[in-house]
């Protein structure tokens, strides 16, 4: 069973001569420990689709089923509380608290996901370390880098032990050097973690950090389950190494 299976999604609004369908029977499947990007330029139906998989939107017509449950049958308490569990999300301007240190904006979430406090303290403490922020636990997002905020906001998507996690144009606010290094630090997480994801981006090359790539336009997807990452195949043919490091 995968991860994700989206099918048939649709999603229009209006109605008449004022009908937009900002996505047109859209399906794919994601699979478990997989890192899928989906590209497509500004307008393409990209943010639509995630915000669907992403329980944040129903569609006109289709359904999303999340192991095995369908989230487009759900009631609105029941996907909040699903989406509060289940699902992690990294937005491109980040949507830290700007009151709150990055330790608080990853522990704040144990109140929304209904976790055990102590649980989240733990789990907060370890990604701080892993993510290589630790030093900066105390830190308002105001006295953060650009590539700081974006670790914060990444462990915040993964301090409730989501099995997906949803990225919406992380590179927006980064330059393409610090873009690259915060894409392959969040497919590293994902691999380590065992968790499935999917990045929207208008930024093609940052797919080069995924295992796959589907292109959207015009609320349609063009490729179908199209074409691996053009790293991660050079990657498994022994042509490029793997990178690390931190920004």
């Amino acid at each position: 069973m995968p991860a994700v299976h989206a099918h048939d999604l649709s999603k229009s609004y209006g109605s008449g001569h004022t009908r937009v369908d900002a996505l047109k029977h859209a399906t794919f499947s994601l699979g478990d420990g997989e890192f899928l990007a989906l590209v497509g330029p500004s307008g393409s139906g990209k943010t639509t689709l995630l915000t669907i998989v992403g329980a944040l939107l129903e569609p006109t017509s289709g359904e999303v089923i999340i192991g095995d449950r369908d989230i487009t049958r759900l009631s609105g308490r029941e996907r909040t509380a699903f989406r509060a569990r289940q699902i992690g999300f990294v937005f491109q301007s980040f949507n830290l608290v700007p009151f709150l240190t990055a330790r608080e904006n990853l522990t704040v979430m144990s109140s929304i996901a209904r976790l055990e406090r102590a649980e989240v303290n733990r789990r907060a403490d370890r990604l701080l370390q892993e993510l290589d922020i630790d030093a900066r636990r105390d830190n308002l997002p105001e006295q953060l880098s650009g590539g700081e905020r974006q670790r914060v906001a990444i462990g915040r998507a993964l301090v409730t032990d989501p099995a997906l996690i949803l990225v919406d144009e992380p590179t927006a606010s980064l330059d393409t050097t610090l873009g690259s290094q915060v894409v392959r630090l969040l497919g590293e997480e994902i691999k380590k973690r065992g968790k499935s994801g999917i990045m929207v981006t208008h930024d093609s090359r940052m797919a080069d950090f995924t295992d796959r790539t589907i292109t959207i336009l015009d609320g349609v997807l063009t490729d179908g389950e199209a074409r691996a990452g053009a790293r991660a195949r050079r990657r498994a043919s022994g042509e490029v190494a793997p990178q690390s490091g931190r920004s």
